[in-house]
């Protein structure tokens, strides 16, 4: 490893307090004596002589070209300034500088090029003021693009983040950054945070609250966006557009990218997003023991500062999905967003009413929910619930085993192998349409009973060998029985067991339990044993060979 001056000088000093000679000492250390008598005089090392400047005379005459070309870029767009390579070109082409080096022009422009930026005023370097937030008074607002790995799936989402600029908080993920995210990011940051700022919330430019940029920190602002603002009773404030509006809220810009690095690293792989907002939530819990820099106290004690400021939330609670009003095709689908989600058949034709949140959609009739679907992040998707099509399906059972509604209700584990034992017994029983009829008898029960309770009765009704949906429904409506006894009942009589709650009840059975008691006796076969006396005393058959 190569020594330092000062370490040279060092060595050298001490060596010569030893007894060394001046020219032993330069050939100890490879260096001039001059050097050595240098260390000997002074431990500390001359500075460096400068390397002198050299003369450019060639280059002399066309000094004044260069500065003018140098002066127009301080105005040109950023994209379209003169590099060194087209200042000599310019200069070969216009003034005949054929004798010119690149590596002069090369030189002189990095020197010129800062100085004419400096006399313009355009070359101080930028500075930055530490801020002081009073609590509760301000927040700032912004979205961070993320990748997660969704049902195996890498997708890209959206981390919404408020952020209180006294003590920090609340993150969540979206599959967009349209304005029902927005806002529905805001209403669940207030929800968190149990209040509002009593100043104003930072903002940039996003056009889910600004539809048009005007002079300054004028802005356009969308009429949801300002209803939402107005319902709520809070400030916002528009940083500037750029890099330089970016430092007004550098707060969130950074609370951003710490949290993806600190807890969304490695890629998250989830089922759904609702279990990544709630991976999420365990994390912004995690950061109230964090402290911030320069701080004293942790997050959470910050906040339980600010928050007894803040300002309480409205009682009425805004609605932050957008309505929509599609038509239902004949497929029994919605479009929504370049998605599409299945509805009851019986409203093909119809125009319903969507409300598209940025988590879920739901679809009304009027004012009665009819079909209530997460959102999909995937475009061109079609995502459809089976219990939509069972009417139509009673009536075309030959379309339930290919169906998309049936495949996807066995990916999602709604369809599951009870009911699949139950559809191959009943094939097996009735045939093919009416099977697949009773398997569809079957699964409407489950807009009535609980699943489980409906999955315990097909159970008992394929023990006991039957496949009929009305077996299916006692059994189903005597677990839903066994399981949340009713609150009526005294309990004097002791319960039967599981076993007899769970039989299913033959019908002869019941027939003959109504009969009275038969006195008879039994029938004999005693008369008929006088036939076998006889027989085995007449001839005996003849043998094998003998002819009779």
């Amino acid at each position: 490893m190569a020594r330092s001056r000062v370490e040279l000088f060092e060595a050298i000093r001490r060596d010569y307090r030893r007894g060394v000679s001046l020219r032993g000492l330069a050939e100890r250390y490879g260096v001039h004596r001059r050097v050595v008598r240098q260390a000997v005089d002074s431990a500390e090392p001359p500075p460096a002589r400068k390397a002198p400047v050299r003369a450019a005379p060639r280059l002399e005459p066309f000094k004044a070209a260069i500065d003018a070309m140098l002066t127009a870029d301080l105005t040109a767009p950023r994209k379209q300034r003169h590099t060194v390579r087209r200042v000599l070109a310019r200069l070969v082409a216009e003034n005949a500088a054929g004798d010119l080096s690149y590596s002069t022009v090369r030189d002189y422009v990095a020197v010129r090029r800062r100085e004419l930026a400096a006399e313009a005023g355009r070359g101080r370097q930028e500075a930055f003021i530490v801020q002081t937030h009073r609590p509760g008074e301000e927040a700032e607002v912004d979205f961070g693009e993320l990748w997660i790995r969704l049902a195996g799936v890498p997708t890209k989402v959206y981390l919404f983040a408020l952020r209180m600029s006294y003590s920090g908080k609340a993150h969540r993920v979206f599959a967009s950054q349209g304005q029902e995210a927005f806002i529905e990011g805001h209403l669940h940051a207030f929800d968190v945070l149990g209040g509002m700022p009593t100043v104003k919330i930072r903002y940039d430019n996003l056009r889910s609250a600004v539809s048009r940029v005007l002079f300054g920190r004028n802005r356009t602002e969308s009429q949801r966006w300002v209803l939402f603002r107005s319902t709520m009773g809070f400030e916002a404030f528009y940083c500037m557009p750029g890099i330089a509006g970016a430092h007004e809220k550098g707060g969130v810009e950074g609370d951003i990218g710490r949290f993806r690095r600190n807890h969304l690293v490695p890629v998250p792989e989830v089922a759904t997003l609702a279990a990544l907002n709630a991976m999420i939530e365990d994390a912004d819990r995690a950061d109230d023991d964090r402290r911030l820099e320069h701080r004293l106290r942790t997050v959470g004690q910050d906040f339980g500062v600010e928050q007894p400021l803040l300002v309480a939330l409205p009682v009425d609670r805004f609605e932050p999905g957008r309505v929509l009003t599609p038509k239902v095709n004949r497929y029994g689908l919605v479009g929504v967003r370049q998605s599409h989600y299945s509805v009851p058949a019986r409203f093909i034709g119809l125009t319903v009413r969507v409300v598209l949140r940025a988590s879920e959609v739901i679809v009304f009739d009027g004012r009665t929910e009819i079909a209530r679907h997460e959102r999909s992040v995937v475009k061109k998707s079609q995502t459809f619930v089976l219990d939509h099509y069972l009417e139509v399906l009673l009536r075309k059972p030959g379309a339930l085993p290919g169906s998309t509604a049936l495949a996807q209700a066995r990916e999602a584990g709604v369809f599951t192998m009870a009911h699949e034992a139950f559809w191959a017994a009943a094939v097996k029983a009735h045939g093919d349409a009416d099977g697949t009829r009773a398997l569809i008898d079957v699964l409407l029960l489950h807009r009535r009973l609980p699943a489980a309770d409906v999955i315990a009765g097909i159970t008992i009704a394929l023990h006991a060998g039957a496949t009929s949906a009305d077996v299916v429904a006692m059994e189903a409506r005597r677990a839903q029985q066994v399981s949340r006894p009713d609150p009526g009942s005294t309990g004097a009589e002791p319960p039967a067991t599981a076993r007899e709650q769970r039989r299913v009840v033959s019908l002869t059975e019941r027939r003959l339990a109504a009969l009275p008691p038969d006195s008879r006796p039994l029938p004999s076969v005693a008369h008929y044993d006088q036939l076998l006396r006889r027989r085995a005393a007449g001839p005996a058959p003849p043998q094998q060979g003998e002819v009779s």
